[in-house]
């Protein structure tokens, strides 16, 4: 459950400071956005991770309401290469737990490995040392999440 846990507590504290943000933002989108990443790496420092929320499309820095409920780095450690268990779980628990996705090998060269889970909407990048969320957080993609930071990156809250 540490996703869902980070994710609410995001979620909180980006809503706490949401007056000032959407000020900030109406002046300078850029300094806005250097606020909300502060938020996201202090929150992330709870749980030992370098979490960054992302706005990959144009616009997105104004949908206010959806901060924290979509498009997220989680960072877990930058030295591991290796999963803790075999990808073939990993892409299996991805069909089981989200139904009609898509998966395959990604970033494969160097001694590395990883997963990407996608549909033609949205994709999940898994990596060893970290996870990119490209999606809204429904209750399949959380659970999954969940399941991910359990299983696959081990993290407990500090």
């Amino acid at each position: 459950m540490i996703f869902t846990e980070l994710i609410i507590d995001l979620q909180n504290e980006l809503k706490k400071e949401l007056a000032q943000i959407r000020f900030i933002i109406k002046k300078n989108p850029a300094l806005g956005y250097s606020r909300i990443v502060e938020i996201g790496k202090e929150v992330g420092k709870m749980y030992n991770i370098k979490l960054i929320v992302n706005f990959p499309k144009e616009g997105r820095i104004e949908e206010y309401d959806m901060y924290g409920k979509r498009d997220l780095s989680l960072i877990v450690d930058y030295e591991r290469k290796r999963f803790p268990i075999d990808r073939e779980i990993i892409k299996q628990k991805a069909i089981e737990m989200l139904g009609d996705v898509k998966t395959e090998d990604a970033y494969m060269y160097e001694n590395k490995e990883g997963v990407r889970v996608f549909t033609d909407n949205w994709k999940i990048d898994i990596l060893p040392h970290s996870v990119h969320i490209w999606t809204e957080f429904d209750e399949k993609v959380t659970a999954f999440c969940d399941w991910l930071m359990e299983n696959v990156y081990q993290i407990k809250k500090k």
